[in-house]
């Protein structure tokens, strides 16, 4: 069996994507900009330390950012993920 490689594109968005909240908190962002109290109430059953950790690394990978009033909003690169999201939604129509 071939090794993946870290170059692989899969690998590379897998890395981004690799837990639940990721994609979940990208879903409201996308949407639009949100409060921090707010992305804990739209996100059940996310911990407050799980939330900071997760949009620490967002803004890490540069797919959020905070604006001064301290709302976080898609970055270009996070809106890109509307083509996961759409391709999640047309598997779940076809196969769940």
């Amino acid at each position: 069996m071939k090794p993946v490689s870290p170059d692989c594109p899969i690998t590379k968005v897998a890395l981004i994507l690799s837990d639940t909240w990721t994609m979940l908190i990208m879903h409201q962002l996308i949407l639009g900009e949100k409060r921090f109290c707010e992305l804990e109430k739209m996100l059940e059953g996310i911990s407050t330390r799980t939330l900071t950790l997760k949009l620490k690394k967002l803004r890490q990978d540069g797919l959020i950012q905070k604006n001064q009033d301290g709302t976080y909003i898609a970055t270009e690169k996070g809106r890109g993920l509307r083509l996961i999201e759409n391709a999640m939604k047309r598997y779940q129509k076809e196969y769940l």
